[in-house]
């Protein structure tokens, strides 16, 4: 689907969008930056509002990069019935059944490229790797940049030193975080030009995390499974708000793409509206303008 820009939507408004919203019978939610900001909790009007949505017979699911693990009380917290997308889709669950209905993880040879990769001289000191495998975090140290997403997270970083002694198995997902956005910008560009992406796919969820996973892994495949083979539902009948670049995908899939007020200025010119930022509770203002 063609998405409107936003300045377009900003002379426009929402009347040709809200107009559209009767079809939706799915929305699908972003975590961090989207239902959760500097609270790491989801707002009681968000909560709210997403309760009344699913009163009208919406189902809501959650679609992240977290940890499975990680997700799973946001997952909770709104009493969603659906699988939980966590890892940008490279995981695929169902809490209550504990049915995994995708996992695809990225294979041991290129997670040990990219470990070369960022452990060349002039990049060791300044990242810290993370592998995700089985769903636990192992890292070479837990450096303060660790142990901040850690408690983010709620998990605990498993240290191992050398990194391929946790490849027995393919991990679901590498990350490289750095205080310096820089360093993140050039690290993603360079790798784009040595994997395509029928090999990697390789996206940012905050401006300080690189994120590689399989290349048939993103929120939009994921939520695009969980529509059509899960719900039998269209495009048409799905809603999705995020507000980063690894929400690009599943905003693009959806009828009606939301980014929010705190999105980079390239993923809110690709979504059908802007909702205002996460302090502002922006998923209860889209939700009770264009689902209630």
């Amino acid at each position: 689907m063609q998405k409107t820009s936003a300045r377009y939507l900003e002379s426009s408004g929402i009347a040709d969008i809200a107009a559209k919203s009767t079809d939706i019978k799915l929305l699908v939610l972003d975590i961090d930056g989207t239902i959760a900001g500097e609270t790491n909790s989801i707002s009681e009007p968000v909560k709210q509002a997403i309760t009344a949505a699913q009163a009208q017979g919406i189902q809501v699911a959650i679609a992240t990069g977290r940890m499975y693990r990680s997700a799973l009380r946001f997952h909770q917290e709104i009493n969603s019935t659906l699988p939980l997308i966590a890892y940008q889709g490279a995981w695929i669950q169902d809490p209550v059944s504990q049915k995994i209905h995708q996992h695809l993880p990225v294979s041991r040879k290129i997670a040990e490229q990219l470990l070369d990769y960022f452990e060349q001289p002039e990049l060791r000191s300044l990242l810290s790797v993370h592998f995700y495998i089985n769903d636990q975090l192992y890292v070479r140290e837990v450096t303060a940049e660790t142990q901040i997403y850690a408690e983010r997270s709620g998990i605990t970083p498993i240290p191992v030193g050398d990194l391929r002694q946790a490849l027995s198995n393919e991990p679901t997902k590498v990350l490289a975080l750095c205080d310096d956005t820089d360093i993140i910008d050039n690290l993603l560009g360079s790798l784009r030009s040595q994997y395509t992406p029928a090999e990697l796919y390789l996206t940012k969820s905050v401006a300080t995390f690189f994120e590689a996973t399989n290349p048939f892994a993103n929120k939009g495949t994921a939520v695009r499974y969980l529509a059509e083979e899960q719900l039998g539902l269209q495009p048409h009948n799905v809603m999705t708000i995020g507000d980063n670049f690894n929400d690009v995908e599943m905003l693009t899939y959806a009828g009606i793409g939301i980014a929010m007020g705190n999105a980079p200025p390239q993923v809110q010119a690709i979504a059908n509206w802007i909702a205002p930022s996460v302090e502002d509770n922006g998923v209860a203002v889209a939700i009770e303008k264009l689902l209630l």
